[in-house]
């Protein structure tokens, strides 16, 4: 094979994701199947290295799997990851502390839902469904969106006007994993 095949192979091999540098973005690459399909999620570990942690951890428990979309405001965000699915609860595991950057909150961007304390957060998150810059440097970006935003459309909404965006009957997270050990 001449020097120019190579580096053509070489390309193929990577733009079809069957690189190494591809399968190492696995470990941070995470499937979230609802009714209407898959969203891929790129987690931010080089932001919010504690952050990811803890959700890769929780999603390995299988934690999130049948949990409510409990908040879903139309043109702001979709928030799930409470057990109790009302906005109320977490996991077990300790909560964590704020890990703000510059990083802006836009359509696509999945960050970390918390009380008023900004080290907080624990395992419920949220995906914005329109820009947030309000957001910007308040709470935590643990993640983006890279497929599958037109499945985040479809997650049901609150009513015009529920208090907080309480969502009555929300859709639900069938299944999430990492992508590395998705079935």
């Amino acid at each position: 094979m001449n020097r120019r095949n190579a580096v053509l192979a070489l390309a193929l091999t990577a733009a079809l994701g069957l690189g190494s540098a591809a399968r190492a973005a696995d470990d941070n690459t995470v499937y979230l199947d609802t009714k209407d399909g898959r969203v891929t999620i790129e987690l931010r570990p080089e932001i919010a290295p504690k952050h990811a942690q803890q959700l890769k951890t929780l999603i390995n428990q299988g934690f999130y799997n049948g949990l409510k979309f409990h908040r879903v405001m139309d043109g702001f965000m979709a928030q799930t990851g409470d057990p109790n699915g009302n906005g109320t609860g977490g996991s077990s595991l300790p909560n964590i502390p704020a890990e703000f950057t510059a990083a802006p909150f836009k359509r696509g961007t999945v960050g970390m839902a918390r009380s008023s304390d900004p080290n907080s957060a624990n395992s419920q998150f949220f995906i914005c469904l329109g820009d947030a810059s309000f957001l910007n440097g308040q709470y935590t970006v643990v993640g983006t969106v890279t497929s599958g935003m037109d499945v985040v459309d479809k997650i049901k909404k609150a009513a015009p006007g529920a208090p907080g965006g309480a969502v009555q009957n929300p859709d639900k997270i069938v299944k999430m994993q990492m992508a590395a050990k998705a079935k």
